[in-house]
């Protein structure tokens, strides 16, 4: 299945998330939702990232949106990411990785001539109809929160 690309209905997905419960992308509009995808808690990036969009959730609340963090880490792996760095942000998790290559970012990747799959670190600004209006692949973690927070503003 292709990536979705922008303009086109953002795939739907249940997942469960920290705390025990789920999370539903559908049941979040008309509301905007930034789903980004990242490789795994407590890395380095990935943790840098996840206390950015934290430290600007009132922003991002402010402008009416909801940020859902997306790995393929257990809800146990979520929920120990959560209280050691404070994060304020919904994690949910994909094990099986269906939303993952719903999405296109379970890519091959490659580090010291290895080759392997993994997840792309990407962004996905989904509008109040559903419909994917921004999509960040390849994302540098330097900056990108204020660029979504500034997208999401402008919707």
């Amino acid at each position: 299945m292709p990536a979705p690309t922008q303009g086109q209905p953002a795939p739907d997905f249940t997942l469960p998330r920290d705390g025990c419960t789920t999370v539903t992308l559908s049941a979040l509009r008309p509301g905007k939702i930034i789903v980004y995808f990242y490789p795994k808690d407590d890395t380095p990036g990935c943790t840098l990232e996840a206390q950015e969009f934290t430290a600007r959730l009132a922003d991002f609340n402010a402008a009416g949106a909801t940020v859902i963090g997306i790995s393929k880490d257990t809800v146990k792996s979520h929920d120990k990411f959560c209280a050691k760095y404070g994060l304020g942000i919904i994690l949910a998790s994909d094990a099986d990785g269906t939303t993952c290559e719903d999405y296109g970012v379970w890519v091959e990747k490659s580090m010291y001539g290895k080759t392997y799959m993994g997840v792309e670190r990407s962004t996905f600004l989904v509008d109040g109809a559903g419909l994917l209006a921004r999509v960040w692949r390849k994302v540098s973690v330097k900056d990108h929160v204020d660029e979504v927070l500034a997208a999401v503003q402008a919707l």
